[in-house]
């Protein structure tokens, strides 16, 4: 039995002799902003790079590519303009490229159309020779007598293949949270039709969903917003046919995100600094209680929703629709035979307990950076907080074992070390650069010593060391 089980599997192509400074896993936006600085840099100086993704080509939450959503920030926080306007993987040399200039700048928008966003990305992947799809990698480990990461990859066809490299990049992205009384009732990949999905799933079950009598969204995000409103928009006119609508969030309110030109500086290197110098426990504080930056709704969109609502109430009729913040989601039972769910609700400032049916349920719940299972043979040489998650550096840097000559870093994962902006496009570009500059050994790209007119902790002494 051990011959044919050796005779089925894949035989790994043997490791190349070439030797990459750099290797990065996942070809999200943060890692093809990396992709996308180092092709500036001058060829004979240039590291050498590649970058691995598993999927087929470039896709960016493809479950919420709904027509009419926007970029929650403006076009300048592309991949690359925020840390090099010149380059030629800027938005607006995309917009030129595709002759999309004028129009683009007669409609006067500086928040830009999700979906463009996502094309965007793919026509930077399918002209930078650095990014390969269709790579997954299923094994990243330390050769200490190489003195190299080594990479195992599987393509689509089972083809095995490996890669050496002096530093890594880890990019992954970060997975879909759903709360732990939904979780037995979501459906798997194979599910042509789950009634309890998360809403990165959301565009490919909207119209089987809008056909349903009742929905339930949790979660009052821009995700969580975004899917009510395109529910409402499935109702007739009168408000007659479509879905009921059922919103629920655990936050106090439906907020809208933190957006004055002050508050934004909470997503610049000086917040960043400010951030990782304060205790542990105060920065796990700060980011409960800082959520209003990152996981609001875009005053657009709530308004929106507010307009929808208001025409349902022409002529006295009541919208079909109900909007409850404060309430946390405690159990969930399937009901029998109907398909429908109960829902065991408590709102949180009055404790009062209460429940609801529904036909469907869409968890827009946020996402979580969560450790890959080709970290598992690396796992003993990572050094780990308490919690499980990275120790990273001001360069993004893992710490890792003193027997690891190379260099792990990190992006979107570090939300616990350097705070809101970890998941923010505004940082993404100044983030590449600042570990381009670590990768290289050397200033590449400038990044700014100050970016914020806020003070943020205690000013220096009057008269120099007082």
């Amino acid at each position: 039995m051990t011959t044919t089980q050796q005779q089925d599997a894949p035989i790994p192509a043997p490791v190349h002799d070439v030797v990459h400074d750099l290797v990065g896993v996942g070809i999200g936006p943060f890692n093809l902003a990396l992709a996308a600085l180092l092709d500036g840099v001058p060829e004979a100086d240039r590291p050498r790079a590649l970058f691995l993704d598993a999927k087929p080509a470039f896709s960016w939450h493809p479950g919420l590519l709904l027509e009419g959503t926007v970029l929650q920030v403006p076009f300048l926080a592309d991949l690359v303009t925020m840390a090099d306007p010149t380059s030629r993987w800027s938005y607006l040399n995309y917009l030129r490229e595709h002759d999309r200039m004028f129009p683009f700048f007669f409609s006067e928008r500086f928040h830009i159309p999700r979906r463009e966003y996502d094309h965007y990305c793919r026509w930077v992947t399918e002209n930078l020779p650095s990014c390969r799809f269709d790579a997954r990698v299923t094994e990243l480990a330390w050769d200490e007598s190489a003195d190299t990461f080594l990479l195992t990859c599987r393509s689509s066809d089972g083809t095995v293949s490996s890669v050496r490299a002096r530093q890594v990049v880890l990019g992954v992205g970060t997975a879909p949270v759903v709360p732990e009384p939904l979780r037995p009732y979501t459906g798997t990949p194979s599910d042509t039709a789950p009634r309890v999905l998360h809403s990165a799933d959301y565009r490919a079950h909207r119209d089987r969903l809008a056909a349903l009598d009742d929905v339930t969204v949790i979660g009052a995000g821009q995700s969580g917003a975004e899917v009510v409103l395109d529910l409402l928009r499935r109702q007739n006119g009168d408000g007659a046919g479509g879905p009921y609508v059922r919103w629920l969030a655990r936050t106090p309110a439906f907020a809208p995100m933190e957006y004055s030109k002050l508050g934004l500086e909470h997503f610049t290197p000086d917040y960043i600094r400010y951030f990782r110098a304060l205790p542990e426990a105060r920065r796990e504080r700060l980011v409960r209680e800082q959520w209003q930056l990152y996981k609001g709704v875009s005053a657009e969109t709530l308004g929106e929703i507010h307009d929808e609502l208001y025409e349902r109430t022409i002529g006295g009729t009541e919208p079909r629709a109900a909007l409850h913040p404060g309430v946390a989601v405690e159990a969930v039972e399937r009901s029998s035979p109907d398909p429908a769910y109960v829902l065991t609700c408590r709102h949180t400032e009055q404790d009062t307990r209460f429940t609801v049916r529904t036909s469907a349920i869409v968890s827009a719940t946020g996402y979580a950076a969560a450790r890959p299972d080709f970290l598992d043979g690396l796992a003993k040489l990572v050094e780990w907080d308490e919690h499980g998650r990275y120790r990273i550096d001001g360069a993004y840097r893992v710490a890792l074992d003193r027997r690891v000559t190379g260099t792990l870093y990190v992006q979107n994962a570090e939300l616990h070390t350097h705070g809101v902006g970890a998941p923010d496009l505004t940082l993404g570009a100044w983030r590449a650069a600042t570990i381009l500059n670590a990768v290289a050994g050397r200033t590449v790209l400038k990044v700014p010593d100050r970016a914020a007119w806020t003070t943020f902790g205690a000013p220096a002494p009057e008269g120099g060391t007082g």
